[in-house]
Formats: C-alpha cells, sequence, structure tokens
C-alpha cells in the first residue's frame, strides 16, 4: 500500500470517529452542559449540516488550490475544531466547534477521494478510493465504541481532545507523505459547477442518498439513550452495541457494491431498502430484548451502509456522462446530500423524542424509508441503467 494512503486513511479514521462518537456520549454531553436530549442531539444535526454545506461550496471554490496543500490545512482545521469542542465551557462553544470540524470532514472528503485516484494507476484507482475510506468504516468498529468507553469513563471530553491528537498525527502524516505535486483536472467555473443541481439522474441519486442514509438517523442518533431506557443495558453495553453496529457498517460498506454487481443497481438498491425498513420497524419488538436488539442493530447497519457505495458509485458515472468537467463537485453535493438527509432526520428524531417518545423513533425512520421506496425519485435513478452505471473493480465508497 502507498504510504500517502496510509496517510489518507489516517486521517478517515479520525474523521469517523470523531462524528459518530457523539451520539454514544449524547446523555453525558445533555447532563454536563445541562441542556436536554433533544438539544444534545443537536450536535449531531449541526455537524451534518455542516457538512452538507462545507462539502460542495468550499470543494468549489478551492478548486485552484494545490490539492496537497489544501488536505493538510483540511486537518489542521478538523484539530482546531476538536480542540475548541474538547475544551467547550458552555454549549455554544461545543456546537461552534463541532460545526468547523463537520466544514473540513465534508471538503476533505470531496478531495480527498481524487487524491487518492491519483495516487494508483487509473485501473487500481477505485480500489486506492477504498483503502482510503477503509479508515472512516474502521473508525465505526474502533474509534467510535473505544471513544464511547473514553468518554463514559474520563468524560465527553476525552475523546474530542484524544481525536485532535490523532489529527495532529494525520496533519503531520499528510505533509510528509503526499507528493508535492498531485495533478488534478483544471475546475470549471462555479456556475458550471454547481450545475450538476439541474442535471435529473443526479437529483434522483442525491435524493436517494438524502432519505435512504439520513433515515436511520431518525434513530441512530438516540441509540444510547434507547438502549439504556428501553434494553436496560449499561453504558458498557453501548459501547458494544457500537461496535457491533460499526462490524456490520463494514459489512454493509464492502458488501454493497458486490450486491449491486451480483444484482444490478435497481435490485440492490431495492433489496438495501427493504432489509433497512424491516429492520426499523423491527425495533419497537426487539428493543426491550437485549439479544434481539443486537441481532436488528446488525440487520440495520448492514443494510444502511450498503447504501452508501451503490450511491455514490451510480453518481461518479452519471457525473462522468452529464457533467464531466464537475465530476469532484457532483461527488462532493452526495457527501452533502448524505449529511443533509443525517441532519434532517436526526432533527425529526429530536422532534419525536421531546414529543411523543423515543419508541416512536424507529416507525418514523421505517415510515420515510417505505415513502422512498415509492417515490418517483427512487424509480427515476434505476429506471435509467446509465444513471447508475458501476465500475469493474471494487467499490466507490
Amino acid at each position: 500500500m502507498s504510504p500517502a494512503l496510509i496517510a489518507l486513511a489516517v486521517a478517515a479514521f479520525a474523521i469517523g470517529t470523531t462524528e459518530f462518537v457523539m451520539i454514544g456520549l449524547i446523555p453525558d454531553v445533555a447532563r454536563d452542559l445541562t441542556v436536554t436530549i433533544p438539544q444534545a442531539g443537536l450536535l449531531v444535526t449541526g455537524y451534518a449540516l455542516a457538512v452538507t454545506v462545507g462539502a460542495p461550496t468550499i470543494t468549489a471554490l478551492t478548486g485552484r488550490f494545490p490539492r496537497r496543500g489544501l488536505a493538510v490545512g483540511l486537518m489542521g482545521l478538523f484539530t482546531l475544531g476538536n480542540l475548541l469542542g474538547g475544551a467547550a465551557p458552555t454549549y455554544e462553544v461545543l456546537l461552534a466547534g463541532r460545526i468547523m470540524t463537520g466544514v473540513a470532514h465534508g471538503v476533505f472528503f470531496a478531495v480527498g477521494a481524487p487524491i487518492a485516484m491519483s495516487l494508483a494507476d487509473r485501473e487500481r484507482g477505485a480500489q486506492a478510493v477504498a483503502m482510503m475510506f477503509a479508515g472512516l468504516t474502521l473508525a465505526m468498529v474502533i474509534g467510535v465504541p473505544f471513544g464511547t468507553i473514553v468518554g463514559q469513563s474520563l468524560g465527553w471530553r476525552a475523546p474530542l481532545l484524544a481525536v485532535a491528537v490523532l489529527g495532529c498525527l494525520a496533519t503531520a502524516l499528510l505533509r510528509l507523505l503526499l507528493p508535492r505535486e498531485i495533478p488534478h483536472a483544471r475546475p470549471a467555473g462555479l456556475q458550471s459547477q454547481f450545475a450538476v443541481l439541474a442535471k435529473p439522474r443526479l437529483l434522483a441519486l442525491y435524493f436517494i442518498a438524502m432519505t435512504g442514509f439520513g433515515g436511520s438517523f431518525v434513530v441512530f442518533t438516540f441509540l444510547a439513550p434507547l438502549l439504556m431506557e428501553v434494553t436496560r443495558v449499561s453504558p458498557a453495553a453501548v459501547s458494544l452495541a457500537l461496535m457491533a453496529f460499526g462490524a456490520a457498517a463494514m459489512v454493509g460498506n464492502f458488501g454493497g457494491g458486490r450486491l449491486s454487481d451480483a444484482l444490478g443497481t435497481r435490485r440492490g438498491l431495492t433489496a438495501a431498502l427493504v432489509g433497512l425498513v424491516l429492520a426499523l420497524a423491527a425495533l419497537p419488538f426487539s428493543a426491550p430484548h437485549v439479544l434481539t436488539m443486537f441481532a436488528n442493530l446488525l440487520l440495520w447497519s448492514a443494510c444502511c451502509f450498503c447504501l452508501g457505495p451503490i450511491v455514490q458509485s451510480g453518481v461518479v458515472a452519471a457525473a462522468e456522462e452529464v457533467a464531466p468537467d464537475a465530476v469532484a463537485t457532483a461527488s462532493g453535493f452526495n457527501i452533502a446530500a448524505f449529511n443533509f438527509g443525517i441532519a434532517t432526520f436526526s432533527a425529526i428524531g429530536g422532534l419525536l423524542v421531546a414529543g411523543p417518545g423515543i419508541m416512536t423513533t424507529p416507525w418514523g425512520g421505517a415510515q420515510l424509508l417505505a415513502a422512498l421506496r415509492l417515490s418517483p425519485a427512487c424509480s427515476s435513478a434505476h429506471g435509467n441503467r446509465g444513471a447508475c452505471r458501476f465500475p469493474e473493480k471494487g467499490p466507490v465508497l
């Protein structure tokens, strides 16, 4: 493996850890900063909104910047955001730190994938991207559960400060290992880049990314209180649940491309969405029992993270046909769509928790996903096979 890819994977690991570790710590943050659970949930929503805004806009505005310097600068900003959050005296300062970190996250992944592809032969570009994003999925298995344990033992600030240290390491590795000159295509003007939003095939895929992946966060944002209040597990068991969720996410992430290759895009998306609806609909019945709850988590996670590589590959393939001078921006908008879904549906979950109660969140998520399966956008996205064509080798995450 290229040493530069290792640096990118370390950065992705740090980003994945800080994005999702807050989910396991929401009860601790709420208690320490004397805010409600839904207010603490806004730390997930605000982060996702920052990614949503940052990914397409800052990516487009920095299109002429040298790639190496941009990647190093983004990880520096990421590190500062975590330091600010870890030292935050108030909820508002913590939210500001999360927003800063989210902006760095969105742009880093939008530019990181092309950097990874430039480090490999053309026929191995998808494998290089998958290797970089392996850091993100590994964070779900190791970083998030371990960070949750640390946060529950030493306080919620400790994981953010630990990720800041990891961010310093990633920044140093990127500066040391990335080539000084990284080729990238001269970007089109801003108007041309944002014209991707007028392409129906891309819009349909963005809608699926937003609703299909984001719908899970009606529940996932409040998974820790759900497990402790309904399943009646200890805080330590929440970390184990997150570890199981992360392991299944890794399986789903790498399995998404294989599923699409085996069944085709339309049937692959259908299988993932149907499995996700069933998993969320079963949560109210499985949640009171530890074994059934953990089994349900595995199905839920695998189906949810299966969607990522299917949709992302479809976006890249469609953009190469309908917007060849704005592929990076089209990819950035897809990252934005995923995170806009997280922000929107986390907020909906917060309203459900504050209103009818936490056990209504699974029904809300399942209904949203069932509506997506029947929507015209879903049919449009995979009705034209060209819109969702896949690379021959490996998933593009």
